[in-house]
């Protein structure tokens, strides 16, 4: 019993990368236009509202707390308290006046975290009630018509 080895590709077709290549050049030489999606937004999932609304004020809080301290740190530095103090304890004829006395770093802290606590709250509740608004009144005006292109 004798074996012969056949090709497994017919003996007219050739393969070379350059054939492959210039169909894919054919292909690519049409300019293809970007596909374009109209969707209509009908409901916004409540839960995930919250969410998204609790982290942003959380954010927002955040960057008031550093923002706070960061001014706090560079009047103090600089010198602008102790100025203020001697510019009202000069009006006021009071030479023990001091503004740190009145206000202190430890006020001010606590006053922000305080307004950063709130403004996570508000925030949060704003967002669910903004959620519920917009679910509300897609039953009247049926969504929002966005559109989407791709490119």
């Amino acid at each position: 019993m004798t074996s012969v080895k056949t090709s497994s590709r017919p003996s007219g077709v050739t393969s070379s990368a350059s054939s492959v290549g210039e169909k894919l050049s054919l292909k690519s030489t049409r300019p293809s236009q970007p596909k374009q999606v109209r969707l209509k937004l009908v409901y916004i999932d409540f839960w995930s509202a919250v969410k998204f609304s609790f982290l942003i004020s959380a954010a927002i809080g955040i960057v008031i707390f550093v923002a706070i301290v960061l001014v706090w740190t560079v009047l103090a530095s600089t010198g602008v308290f102790d100025s203020i103090s001697t510019l009202v304890g000069d009006v006021t004829d009071n030479k023990n006046f001091s503004l740190n006395s009145v206000v202190s770093f430890a006020q001010v802290i606590g006053f922000t975290l305080v307004v950063a606590a709130l403004n996570v709250i508000v925030g949060t509740v704003l967002g669910a009630i903004a959620c519920l608004l917009y679910n509300l009144s897609v039953r009247v005006s049926g969504g929002i018509l966005v559109g989407f292109t791709n490119q």
